[in-house]
C-alpha cells in the first residue's frame, strides 16, 4: 500500500468512525445537551442538574441558557477553576459550586494535570507521552461520594440531568452514587483514552446501567443512536459522550 493510499485509507476511517458518534465527544456541548433535552421531552419538567467536572463552566452555562427552571450544582476540584467559576458565576442564583472530586470514596485524592486549570486534569497520573504532555503538576482535593451529597444536600431529590466529564473516573463516581442513581433521568458520561489509564472499559458501563434498567445512547453529529446491545466495536479510545435514559416507568408517564 502507497503512502498516500494508506492516509487516504485512515482519514475514511476517521470520517466513519465520527459519523457514528466515536471521536465526536470534543466541542460538542451544544450536541449533547440537544440530545439529552429530546430524550426527556423538553425543559418543562428539568429542575435539577450536576455537573460533575464543571472545569470553567462551559456545561454550567449551556444548562441555565437551556434549562431555564433548573437549579445546577456544578463539581470541580481544582483551585484555579474553582475560583474561575465563582467568579463567573457569582450574581448567579441557580448555581451552587462543590469544590470536591466525586469518587466511589470520601477523603482526600491527588489530582494531577499538565497545566493548572487543565481541562485533562484527572485523579490518575496518565501517560500522555505520545501528545508531549507532562502529567507533573498535582494538588490535593477532596473527594466525596455524590450518594453521601444527595442524601445530606438534596434531600434524595430527583435529579433530572447528571453529566459526567471526569477523566476516567466516571465509573468510580458512578459507584460512588450508590441509591442517587435509580432517581437520575438521564446520566451523560464521556469515555475516551483516559480510561485507558483507569482501567475501565466500555464494557464496564453497558454492564452498570443495563443492571440498573437504563438504555444507552451514543451521542454523534446527526443525532442519538441506540446501543441496544454490548460490541466490542464499541471499545473505541477517542472522546466520544454517551447517555443513560433511566427507563423506570416512573419517568415515563403514560
Amino acid at each position: 500500500m502507497t503512502p498516500l493510499a494508506g492516509a487516504a485509507l485512515k482519514f475514511l476511517e476517521k470520517q466513519i468512525l465520527r459519523g457514528l458518534g466515536k471521536g465526536y465527544g470534543t466541542r460538542s456541548i451544544a450536541a449533547e445537551l440537544n440530545a439529552i433535552i429530546r430524550l426527556l421531552n423538553g425543559t418543562a419538567d428539568i429542575r435539577l442538574c450536576v455537573d460533575v467536572g464543571g472545569n470553567v463552566g462551559e456545561y454550567t452555562a449551556a444548562l441555565l441558557r437551556s434549562c431555564p427552571q433548573a437549579r445546577i450544582h456544578t463539581f470541580e476540584p481544582a483551585a484555579t477553576n474553582i475560583a474561575r467559576l465563582k467568579e463567573r458565576f457569582a450574581d448567579e442564583t441557580r448555581v451552587s459550586i462543590w469544590p470536591q472530586a466525586l469518587s466511589d470514596t470520601a477523603g482526600r485524592a491527588t489530582l494531577h494535570s499538565d497545566a493548572p486549570g487543565s481541562g485533562l486534569a484527572s485523579l490518575s497520573q496518565r501517560n500522555l507521552d505520545h501528545f508531549n504532555l507532562d502529567f507533573d503538576i498535582t494538588e490535593e482535593v477532596e473527594t466525596t461520594r455524590f450518594e453521601d451529597f444527595w442524601q445530606d444536600r438534596l434531600d434524595r431529590a430527583r435529579i433530572d440531568i447528571l453529566k459526567l466529564d471526569i477523566e476516567g473516573h466516571e465509573l468510580a463516581a458512578l459507584h460512588g452514587a450508590g441509591a442517587a442513581i435509580d432517581h437520575c433521568r438521564a446520566i451523560q458520561f464521556e469515555f475516551g483514552g483516559c480510561n485507558i489509564d483507569t482501567r475501565t472499559f466500555f464494557r464496564d458501563f453497558w454492564t452498570f446501567f443495563s443492571e440498573r434498567g437504563f438504555a444507552l445512547y451514543r451521542i454523534t453529529p446527526f443525532g442519538i443512536l441506540d446501543i441496544p446491545r454490548y460490541s466490542e466495536r464499541d471499545e473505541i479510545f477517542t472522546t466520544t459522550n454517551y447517555i443513560a435514559l433511566n427507563r423506570n416507568p416512573q419517568f415515563h408517564p403514560a
